[in-house]
């Protein structure tokens, strides 16, 4: 958002431009709302940010976030420069909407480690129930979209059909053809999934369990949380290190993406519209592919007999329905809108 030209901002520090603990807590649970969703594939966080009426306000905050104003920012906090300018920094952090950043951010991320907990826990016990629940959201997610699309054009339908080819493809050689943990997989990882995360009806989860990094990420992710418990604890960090860089690259990933792939997306959302979200919203269309490959793998090994069949479709209806009934109280998403 663009400051007033004023002097208000010579004077202005941190603690002045708080918002109230009101609306703290709005902000707060929003980003609840938007982790929980984005840590389940095939629900967005994008959606419930557009649902909640902030959606506007968070492409603005990052739109916002641009390589000079980061610069202006390194400055206000350098000692060098002039010295620490508090004024600066407070001027600098109410362009990008800082308090409503961190506030949602904080909100996300407690959302992301608490569904990331039972995430690991269910991949540990029980992945039939989990990858079928997750292809019911999956499922549902991908006829929700499509009837919001209503794809007519032969170039929309082009998209969808290379959109859903490429997804599904990719869901079904991603443990051959992508490293899993390796670090240019995991920045590139990084950066797709953050962008996708600001997108309504594109699931950032439903991205990395197509590029098979799902469950390998929340077990890094619940590494470095128990990392810092040990250190905490006990003084050592072994546990901490080991685990931070997988975590760190795909975090670093993400920063980059937000400056670059979002805005590219957003280029091309302006310019080509519904050809783009055509091509976007198929790929959970060729997502359903990839539960199914993931318990096929040598991690899991699921042999499928009527027992089996009958717990991934049970849940897979469970997850559908759960979705469905979401998106029957919830408002239509006006894709034009976005």
């Amino acid at each position: 958002m663009e400051s007033s030209p004023d002097n208000s901002h010579e004077t202005m520090t941190l603690p002045e431009t708080l918002p109230s603990s009101q609306e703290s807590a709005h902000i707060f649970l929003i980003g609840l709302l938007m982790g929980t969703a984005d840590g389940i594939p095939g629900v967005s966080g994008g959606t419930i940010a557009l649902l909640t009426g902030i959606y506007e306000r968070l492409l603005a905050a990052i739109a916002a976030v641009t390589p000079s104003l980061v610069g202006n920012g390194v400055r206000a906090v350098s000692p060098l420069h002039g010295g620490i300018s508090p004024a600066q920094i407070a001027r600098v952090f109410d362009e990008v909407d800082g308090w409503f950043l961190l506030t949602l951010l904080g909100g996300i991320s407690t959302a992301i480690i608490l569904v990331g907990q039972a995430v690991e826990w269910a991949n540990e016990h029980t992945p039939v129930l989990l990858f079928g629940v997750f292809f019911g959201f999956i499922g549902a997610s991908a006829v929700i979209l499509l009837r919001a699309a209503a794809i007519r054009t032969l170039p929309e339908v082009v998209a969808a059909i290379v959109g859903t080819v490429a997804a599904f493809v990719i869901s079904g050689q991603s443990q051959a053809l992508l490293e899993t943990g390796s670090f240019p997989v995991l920045f590139v990882a990084g950066a797709i999934v953050i962008s996708a995360m600001i997108l309504p009806g594109l699931s950032g989860s439903l991205l990395l369990v197509i590029l098979g990094q799902y469950t390998y990420m929340y077990t890094k992710l619940g590494d470095f949380l128990d990392g810092i418990g040990t250190a905490v604890t006990t003084g050592s960090l072994d546990t901490l290190v080991n685990a931070s860089d997988e975590v760190a690259i795909f975090i670093f990933g993400g920063l980059v993406g937000l400056l670059s792939v979002a805005r590219i997306i957003r280029r091309a959302l302006d310019a080509y519209h519904e050809i783009t979200y055509a091509f976007l919203i198929s790929l959970v269309l060729g997502a359903l592919r990839a539960p199914v490959t993931t318990l096929n793998s040598a991690e899991y090994s699921v042999t499928w007999n009527v027992s089996t069949i009958q717990t991934f479709a049970m849940t897979a209806l469970t997850g559908a329905l759960i979705v469905f009934i979401l998106d029957w109280y919830a408002v239509d998403i006006d894709l034009e809108a976005i």
